[in-house]
């Protein structure tokens, strides 16, 4: 049985209808920056499991799931309450029904006075559609399109040449480290109470700098308020923007001004010695004198780092019977080269290649990665603006250029490698 309110107490009503609703949505704001803020500690304590045991703990990864879980029923509880709120018109009367409309009309007072004739009500014809607002028959904003909760992130490389690496920290804004530059050796038997020949070695002190990687954002408290799941996607891409620009100073760092001196530009040139020959090598064939070249050097490599298109085009590579070298394209293979991991990235150009020990170069971390907030800039105070910034600061120390070679594959000279 549908129940009716006379006009006043229909207000009544709607105002406290609306008071409970305005309250549900503080409760779910409230719910939502309590989760942010979990999100943002857990992501913190997975960074330091990371460090320490080389991956995110099980109990971690269960609780971000919960919390992901929990994110998105509560992203539904949002939109609902909104919807609710949106399609309340607060204050307005109750529409007057057809039976009133018809009793205030002249021919129904007349009917009424003399007790016959008839009384008509003229009711226009509208089609309900959502096509406006403002117009009769519209339902406009009454439907609303549904929103998934959460930001479609980009695209994003994988960053991986800090793993490559040593670790190591710094309390200061520099590190020096003794390098032995010359040895000269003069052992030999020597006869019975005959001269031993004398030897020399000459070191020299080396210093890398510390330096610092950061940028900010502009952004206004009431949004971040109002939207509490932006300041932790905004941490998110601040983060990673500071690693983006990390990961080409640690390899490709021309170390002027405030770039790091990266591997790169440190590592020795591939030799094109008498083992190889340009005409008939792959680069496979590459590969491996680079790797015999830091062989040769008397360190082990461990890794090779190629661009996405050089690492398709060596499992592409077919010998003379179709078939393909490297790998059996049913079951795919292990990302590795001549016992050599193989690490793709977009950090290094097309056509170009490095193959290195993890022992010859070692990252210092005087400050890692932090997200700070302030409203201390300029008259961000009083325009209710803050200023959101990322910084990082660390060093890297090549003390073992030799155990990294560079170069380019001769795709020019190579008709295979030109494939």
């Amino acid at each position: 049985m549908t129940k009716h309110y006379p006009a006043g107490e229909f207000r009544r009503k709607a105002v406290g209808d609306r008071l409970d609703e305005q309250n549900e949505l503080k409760s779910v704001m409230d719910a939502l920056k309590a989760r942010d803020t979990e999100i943002q500690n857990f992501a913190t304590k997975a960074s330091e499991e990371i460090k320490t045991h080389g991956k995110v703990l099980d109990e971690t990864k269960a609780a971000l799931t919960k919390l992901s879980t929990e994110g998105a029923s509560l992203q539904d509880r949002l939109l609902q309450v909104e919807q609710k709120l949106s399609r309340r018109s607060f204050g307005d009367a109750p529409a007057k029904s057809i039976g009133e409309q018809l009793t205030e009309t002249d021919d129904f007072k007349t009917l009424q006075s003399k007790g016959r004739g008839t009384a008509r009500l003229n009711l226009k014809a509208a089609t309900i559609t959502s096509a406006t607002t403002d117009a009769a028959g519209s339902a406009g904003d009454l439907i609303r399109p549904d929103r998934a909760p959460g930001i479609i992130t980009p695209a994003v490389r994988e960053l991986t040449i800090r793993d490559l690496l040593l670790p190591g920290r710094t309390s200061s804004n520099a590190i020096e480290f003794m390098k032995e530059t010359g040895f000269t050796n003069n052992a030999a038997p020597v006869a019975e109470g005959a001269t031993k020949p004398q030897s020399d070695l000459k070191f020299e002190l080396t210093t890398t700098n510390v330096r610092t990687i950061a940028h900010w954002f502009a952004a206004s408290k009431q949004v971040l308020s109002d939207v509490p799941m932006l300041m932790s996607y905004i941490n998110g891409r601040a983060t990673f923007g500071l690693k983006y620009v990390e990961e080409a100073q640690l390899l490709s760092g021309d170390g002027t001004g405030q770039n790091l001196h990266g591997i790169i530009p440190q590592a020795t040139a591939f030799s094109q010695s008498t083992l190889s020959n340009t005409t008939t090598d792959t680069r496979i064939d590459t590969i491996r004198r680079a790797s015999l070249q830091v062989r040769n050097a008397e360190y082990r490599p461990t890794f090779v780092v190629l661009n996405p298109n050089d690492w398709a085009a060596i499992e592409l590579e077919k010998n003379s019977e179709g078939m393909y070298v490297w790998v059996n394209v049913q079951v795919g293979g292990t990302m590795q080269l001549w016992r050599l991991a193989v690490v793709e990235t977009t950090a290094i150009s097309d056509g170009e290649f490095l193959v290195g020990a993890t022992m010859g170069a070692q990252v210092f971390d005087r400050e890692d990665a932090a997200v700070e907030v302030s409203t201390e800039h300029d008259d961000f105070f009083v325009r209710n603006l803050v200023a959101i910034r990322a910084e990082e600061r660390l060093a890297l120390a090549v003390n073992r250029p030799e155990s990294f070679v560079h170069g380019y594959f001769d795709i020019g000279a190579s008709p295979i490698l030109n494939a």
